[in-house]
């Protein structure tokens, strides 16, 4: 006969897994008190302003990290500092190209999971632009604009393939508040993969156009993460927020959002 303390654990999972739809499996993790939260490319800190509420309303403290995207080496400094201002087991929760510098920042003993959202998740010296070019090119790609050592996509581009299921007036607001990216930012190789020793969550949209979504669901069963699809833009932060929360919840060790 099972013990009382593993059938409760059971419980716990089932009803976890019972949360997000679309999952794939669930992980008994630690109940995390706090959650970081870091923008990719093409976006700023407020990219989690849907989401962020949910959070707050079960009683997690939030904090959204301000990338400055001049250097994989400056990102993860930003990230880490956020790490070092939060009390007790945190989740880190990365978008794009954040899921580089989640990956690398993530093995910070204050973390106890790490949550991808249509994200990269580079392994350690890996060649992530070798990896992605052996699936179809995302047309998002033939929107960049480069200039004087930076790169960002064109209004075009950002309206269509970066946020096609935005309501068209707030994803033009979501454009004006894009921040450039170094050139050489994409390209740089991680030292390590946070999520090779983390346990991981993954997020798939289904209709990205900026990163394919066969390389997501690569990458996610790569990690063998927890994972779900949603019917999404790359930006399903934003289109999809409650969702993306409820995710984050999972992995924190909480209930879904209210």
């Amino acid at each position: 006969m099972l013990g009382l303390k593993l059938l409760c654990r059971l419980f716990v999972m089932i009803a976890a897994a019972s949360v997000v739809p679309g999952l794939v499996h669930a992980k008994d993790v630690p109940v995390a008190k706090n959650v970081v939260l870091v923008h990719g490319l093409y976006a700023d800190g407020s990219s989690w302003i849907g989401v962020i509420p949910y959070l707050q309303r079960a009683g997690l403290n939030v904090t959204a990290v301000q990338n400055p995207l001049t250097s994989l080496a400056d990102d993860v400094a930003a990230t880490r500092r956020a790490l070092a201002s939060q009390d007790g087991p945190t989740v880190l929760v990365g978008h794009s190209f954040a899921g580089t510098i989640i990956s690398e920042a993530g093995n910070d003993p204050k973390v106890s999971a790490l949550v991808y959202v249509a994200a990269r998740a580079p392994d350690a010296g890996e060649d992530f632009g070798a990896l992605a070019a052996k699936f179809p090119k995302p047309p998002a790609s033939a929107g960049i604009i480069r200039k004087d050592g930076f790169f960002w996509l064109s209004e075009e581009a950002f309206l269509r393939d970066f946020a096609g299921d935005i309501e068209p007036s707030r994803a033009r607001a979501l454009y004006a508040v894009q921040e450039p990216g170094a050139d050489a930012l994409p390209n740089t190789k991680t030292t390590t993969a946070a999520w090779q020793v983390k346990p991981a969550w993954y997020q798939v949209s289904t209709q990205d156009r900026t990163i394919d979504p066969e390389l997501e669901r690569f990458l996610a069963k790569r990690m063998k993460a927890t994972t779900i699809e949603l019917e999404s833009s790359h930006l399903s932060l934003i289109s999809h927020p409650r969702e993306i929360a409820d995710l984050i919840l999972l992995a924190a060790g909480h209930e879904k959002s209210k």
